[in-house]
């Protein structure tokens, strides 16, 4: 009786293992299966026939990106307006996921951009390129050796770019889109086998996603339907700089429901570290007072009377570097001070001369400077005081204006199901 009975158990279990091979699974975005499920039809018939549906497995995200992972947050000033402006007064809003630079951009990196347009484009463009070194430049101050060695000593290769335009910086992230498909499609099908598998894994069988990468003499001739070209890199927009400078997503813990803000990227009302063996130094590098930029030698736990070296302070909870001090940073939106006001609660953006329009500020007669070419700019630098480091201020400049204290980073969408909460 004990044999029959183990017995009909195996059967049983036989059974389910078959049962289970045999159920249907699930069409998704990453296998979509052989044929569709709305008219039966087969994908990828022969001889050219059928509707193209490509097997596609995700890519991997591009260098230095920071997943984001998207939600609801309080969005604008959570200080009091000592500018008096109101041009940021609070609202929610909720940001998709998105990816984001773990740094700002270096001067070795835009040096790099320099190099390539050099070589590959016209002398006009390379000049119009340039960053702007005669930002460093003052009357009344002995900085003039930085005009010429800040941005290319080796000295400081890893400190923050400046001197680089709205313009400019938007053509920088068309460049490094370009550049960084060209890397990954390069090292997927001619690099070694440690690249292949950390940069694009096409499978072990040689199928068509592959053939058209391996036949395409560049990454530019691959379409967006292959799944073999990343979005473009471009510069977030003043939500998502926000949302990711707050790193709200280290004060969540039983439920959704936030019981506390924050007034600056870290937890706290300070800028000081509040424990450990660093305790008391400053978070980030901000002028603390009139002629006072890092304190006094041997005690100067700002650490930078200037900018400071990327990954100099402490990341936020996205793992985030210099949400706050060292460079402002540009964002995509044009400035209008009813933002606030006139605003989408999903993924919020200020596009040109929509709603709050140019035309009804008196810039010509120089009683506003606002028009269509003034972009926003956030984060403080190390020549703004702690008022600035709060991700909820925020000011404007002329589009292809500079500055010694803006810089910038860049960020990409989330696709898929990479866009949805981890």
């Amino acid at each position: 009786m004990r044999n029959v009975g183990i017995r009909s158990l195996a059967l049983i279990v036989m059974v389910l293992v078959v049962a289970s091979s045999c159920k249907k699974k699930d069409p998704t975005s990453l296998k979509p299966g052989k044929t569709s499920s709305k008219t039966g039809l087969d994908y990828n018939g022969e001889d050219g026939e059928g509707f193209v549906v490509k097997q596609y497995k995700a890519l991997p995200a591009g260098p230095d990106l920071v997943f984001i992972e998207g939600g609801r947050f309080t969005m604008g000033s959570l200080e009091e307006d000592v500018m008096g402006t109101r041009d940021n007064l609070e609202r929610t809003v909720s940001i998709q996921s998105f990816y984001m630079d773990e740094t700002e951009v270096a001067n070795v990196h835009y040096l790099e951009y320099l190099n390539f347009i050099q070589r590959d484009s016209s002398e006009e463009f390379y000049r119009r390129a340039l960053p702007d070194t005669t930002v460093w430049y003052n009357d009344l101050s002995f900085n003039d050796s930085y005009v010429t060695m800040y941005l290319r000593h080796p000295g400081f290769r890893l400190y923050p770019a400046v001197g680089v335009s709205w313009a400019q910086a938007t053509d920088y992230c068309t460049w490094r889109s370009n550049a960084v498909n060209q890397s990954m499609f390069a090292k997927g099908t001619a690099g070694g086998a440690t690249n292949k598998k950390k940069m694009l894994s096409f499978g072990k069988k040689k199928d068509a996603a592959q053939a058209e990468v391996a036949s395409a003499s560049a990454p530019t001739n691959l379409s967006v339907e292959s799944g073999y070209v990343l979005p473009p890199y471009r510069l977030p927009t003043e939500a998502e700089w926000e949302y990711a400078a707050k790193g709200m997503i280290g004060t969540q813990y039983a439920d959704e429901n936030q019981a506390n803000s924050r007034i600056y990227p870290w937890d706290g009302s300070t800028l000081r570290q509040p424990r450990g063996k660093k305790q008391g130094n400053m978070l980030a590098n901000f002028k603390r007072g009139k002629g006072d930029y890092a304190g006094i030698a041997g005690r100067a736990n700002d650490g930078a009377i200037m900018t400071q070296e990327l990954r100099g302070y402490p990341a936020n909870d996205y793992g985030l570097y210099d949400m706050a001090g060292n460079v402002n940073e540009w964002v995509q939106d044009v400035y209008r001070p009813l933002s606030y006001m006139d605003f989408n609660d999903l993924n919020s953006f200020r596009r040109d001369g929509y709603q709050d329009e140019a035309k009804n500020y008196d810039s010509k007669n120089n009683n506003s400077l606002i028009t269509n070419e003034v972009r926003v700019y956030k984060g403080g630098s190390w020549a703004d005081v702690a008022y600035w480091m709060s991700p909820g201020t925020r000011r404007f400049m002329e589009q292809d204006s500079s500055s010694a204290m803006v810089g910038f980073r860049c960020a990409m969408i989330a696709t898929g199901s990479s866009g949805m909460a981890r």
